[in-house]
């Protein structure tokens, strides 16, 4: 892995459903007005033919991609998060889900990172495509994951919720790292503390991890791309041992990762103290910047080495992280 701070590249995501399309003819591309900001905006320059502009009416968009994955298509949706999920749920349950069509749902834009305010904010949309039978639901980290993850679930059967960060995108991986749908991704080796993260929460938990080891703490991490079908056997085997488990996740703490992670505990029997970090059954507001969101709902390298802190009863105050300064083409946790 990279150290941070990250380099950054644009629009992975795009050149790698490009890529993919030139293989794959079947493959559709439909927008809800968001072509650009979703980078489907190469695919348009590329396969215009293949190309489809629903505007601003994400339930028909749902309605139309079911039909066109019937007569054999493939289509991938591109939206924001909120409008991929909570806008057209009963759609997508309809046309897509319960028919277990090979549709792909791209929601950009997750939690709070946008700081656009509750209407742009999907900080449940884990929880309701989580809910869905027959849909497989994904948060990748960065830049090499974007790209791996295209064609690892162009097979898959029935559809797919992936969530993707927008606009710079940290390159946290290098070129060995290999995404697989299903497993988690055990990254630090940790004996006495296991936090479990995914998506764009990556880099803080590693921040976070870093400062802890320092303070003679055993942090390990692990990474959960797949958020369903949740990887439990994965989970149990890396927190193994371990005094407590912490969850990160840019999402209500209910229903994502952070329930994920109960659940397997709970119907495992395994008494370890959990605690989680997101967005603490609120809704977020609108703000100039993502980060200062970040960091006002605690999501956050210091909220996890606080709660660490805490959740370990270590004696004294918890060391303080320091983030280090970014220039132009990087990124850094908050």
């Amino acid at each position: 892995m990279h150290e941070p701070p990250y380099p950054t590249v644009l629009k992975p995501y795009g050149r790698a459903l490009v890529e993919l399309a030139a293989k794959r003819p079947e493959i559709l591309c439909l927008s809800g007005d968001l072509t650009r900001q979703c980078e489907a905006d190469l695919f348009a320059e590329a396969y215009p033919d293949r190309f489809i502009l629903a505007g601003m009416a994400e339930a028909n968009m749902m309605s139309m991609a079911g039909a066109l994955a019937r007569e054999g298509f493939q289509p991938w949706v591109h939206t924001f998060g909120v409008f991929a999920t909570r806008r057209p749920f009963d759609q997508i349950v309809n046309s897509i889900a319960y028919p277990n069509l090979p549709v792909r749902l791209i929601g950009f834009m997750p939690g709070v990172s946008t700081p656009g305010g509750p209407s742009h904010q999907a900080i449940e949309d884990v929880a309701i495509m989580r809910a869905l039978p027959n849909m497989t639901v994904i948060d990748v980290a960065d830049a090499v994951q974007i790209e791996q993850v295209v064609p690892e679930i162009a097979d898959l059967p029935g559809p797919v919720y992936l969530r993707l960060k927008r606009g710079e995108i940290p390159v946290i991986f290098d070129d060995t790292h290999r995404l697989r749908v299903g497993p988690v991704q055990p990254l630090l080796d940790g004996a006495e503390l296991c936090l479990v993260t995914s998506g764009m929460m990556l880099p803080a938990t590693l921040a976070a991890a870093r400062v802890l080891r320092e303070h003679g703490v055993a942090a390990g991490v692990v990474n959960a791309p797949t958020l369903k079908p949740f990887d439990a056997p994965g989970l149990l085997a890396a927190l193994d041992g371990t005094r407590g488990v912490i969850s990160i996740e840019n999402h209500t703490i209910i229903g994502g990762l952070g329930s994920c992670v109960a659940e397997t505990l709970a119907e495992a029997g395994v008494g370890v103290p959990l605690r989680r970090i997101g967005l603490d059954d609120t809704f977020a507001e609108g703000s100039k910047t993502a980060p200062y969101l970040f960091e006002k709902y605690g999501l956050s390298s210091q909220r996890i080495v606080n709660t660490a802190w805490e959740l370990l009863g270590l004696a004294g105050a918890a060391p303080t992280v320091v983030q280090p300064e970014t220039e132009a083409g990087e990124y850094a946790p908050v």
